[in-house]
Order: structure tokens, then sequence, then C-alpha cells
């Protein structure tokens, strides 16, 4: 039987609790009705007997204070709320034991901004990782020695896991239920669940903010530039000759304080104009792609699906009701 440890962090958001327990368990009457053993033992593992959550209004009575737990075969890290900063150093407890179970063979996996908490141990550090699109920025600045992937629904790295934001740690879950169960019983709990098994990417659902915190003023100035003047084309050389810096240089400070290339931002920024008109209003494809500066069918088509994981028309569909 493997064992399976849900950390319960202070300020963790209930639903990332209560939600691996569901399926891990789940899983289990799965097999009872089978006829077979159980696979796993779930236990709620808290610094404390009792915690309490989102202000008091919830309480999670542990099974086990951290202490009790001497070797686990799985650690969960839920989701949690708040300041970030000060949500983890507020857990910081958890850090070493994280750690020394992983070492001792111990696997973990991150729901949603959980993964800021794994990325706290070091054991990320050169590996890849999720979380939610929302908080890829501080992510970045926070833990520059792990490779955020934006638009990945799960992540494995040698015994490590991580997801993305909100809900789609269902996905991880149903991920580790095949890696541990098998297939046929991930499809039964995607099913049960009412989840759609193997969704790869939360690309469709992120809305890009340009990451505008950096001391770079020129570069802020032309990322300002690039968000007023969606309906032009803009080069990567005449934003480099309009702010006096050579092209090179101007494409390494660009980098170095967005996450993106010149090209990328100018992209997602017009993607971005596009996926609103193509929500809300009754223009055509060719209509939106002409006025976020898009001559080509082809070319926006393709930029437009490599940004967001769907085709214009598609998107379209998906989010707006009148369409």
């Amino acid at each position: 039987m493997r064992n399976v440890s849900i950390l319960i962090p202070n300020e963790a958001v209930l639903a990332s609790i209560a939600d691996p327990r569901i399926m891990f368990t789940g899983v289990n009457d799965f097999l009872a009705a089978a006829g077979k053993p159980p696979l796993f033992n779930v236990q709620l593992v808290g610094l404390e007997k009792e915690v309490r959550l989102h202000g008091g209004l919830f309480s999670v009575h542990t099974d086990a204070v951290l202490s009790e737990v001497k070797k686990t075969d799985l650690v969960v890290i839920p989701a949690f709320g708040g300041d970030i900063n000060d949500s983890l150093k507020r857990n910081e407890a958890f850090i070493p034991w994280i750690t020394q179970q992983h070492h001792q063979g111990a696997e973990v996996a991150s729901l949603c901004i959980g993964a800021f908490l794994l990325a706290s141990t070091g054991l990320l550090n050169g590996k890849e990782c999720s979380t939610h699109w929302r908080f890829a920025n501080e992510f970045r600045e926070m833990f520059p020695k792990v490779t955020l992937v934006d638009d990945r629904i799960v992540t494995e790295q040698k015994g490590l896991y991580s997801s993305g934001g909100a809900t789609s740690y269902w996905n991880l879950l149903l991920y580790l239920v095949e890696k541990y169960a098998g297939r046929d019983i991930s499809i039964l709990a995607a099913k049960m669940f009412a989840l759609e098994i193997d969704r790869k990417s939360q690309s469709p659902f992120i809305m890009f903010n340009g990451q505008k915190t950096h001391e770079d003023e020129p570069i802020k100035k032309a990322q300002e530039f690039i968000e007023a003047n969606i309906t032009e084309k803009i080069s990567v050389e005449d934003l480099a000759m309009k702010y006096a810096i050579g092209k090179r240089h101007f494409e390494r400070r660009f980098k170095k304080a967005t996450n993106n290339s010149p090209l990328e931002y100018i992209q997602r920024v017009k993607v971005e104009a596009a996926k609103k008109h193509l929500e809300s209003s009754r223009k055509n494809v060719n209509e939106v792609m002409y006025d976020v500066g898009y001559s080509d069918t082809k070319a926006f088509r393709n930029v437009f699906k490599k940004v967001t994981g769907l085709s214009p028309m598609e998107y379209r569909n998906k989010y707006n009701k009148a369409g």
C-alpha cells in the first residue's frame, strides 16, 4: 500500500486539500468494488493537530503532525492563499521535512501555487515546473534556478510533480492515479469525476499581463509603446532605434526584464487583444486579425495557436456565446 501524505499548510486552499483526498480514497473505493485491496493510505499532515483556514471559517483536523510521519511515499502540497512571501514564511517548517522525505525516496507533487513551497526546498533547481499562469512572473523572480513552463498543466521531473493553475491540478491527480493504479482506473476516475483526461495545456486560460516590475525604464517604455500600438506593425529594429539602443543589446535587455523576447512580447500583446475581440465582439476572425495588425491569415492563425493552443475560430467558439 502506498502512503500518501497531504500537507495542510497555513493559508491552504481548502479544495486543494479535499480534492486529492477524494481522488485517492475514491480509487480505493473503485478497487474495493472490484474485489481488490486498497492501494492508498491517505493521511492529512500538518504542523498542528488542528489547522484553521480561510480566516478561521474552516478547521482541518489532521491525521498526524509532521514529526509523527517518519516515512511516506507521496507528499502532496496543496495551493495556498494570501501574500506568497508571508505564506512561505508561515510554512517554512515544512521545507526540511519535504526535503528529507524526498531524499528517503518519496515523490512530491505540488498543486497550483503549492509549487512555491516545493521550489523553496531547492529540489526543483535545474528542473522544470508548472504553476498558476497568473503567478509566473513572481515565481521566476523568486526562483531563477527553476525553469517555469508557463503553459504546461503537468510536469514530472525525477519524482517531483507540479500542476498548472486552479482546478487543473485534477489532471495531475489523474496522472498520478494512472502511474500508480493503471490507465483503466484513471479512465474510470476521469469518468466518475467528469474530468477531461490527458489535458496538457493551460494556454487557453492564460491572460497575458506583461512583466513591468523591473527597473529598466527604456524597456518599460518600449512595452507601453507596444501595448498602445496594437494595430501597427512593429519591428524589433524600430523599437531599438526609437529608444537608442543597439538591436542585440535591446533584445538582451528586453528578455532579461520581461522574460520574453521583443518579438514574443509583440505577438503575445496582439494575441491578448485578439482574444478579447473574439470573446466579446461579433467581428469575424479576419476583422479581428486586421484590428491587431496582421494581414497574413496563416501567420495570424499560427501565432494565435502557438500562444493559446487553439485556432482563432476554436477560441471564438469556446468563449463567445454569441459566436
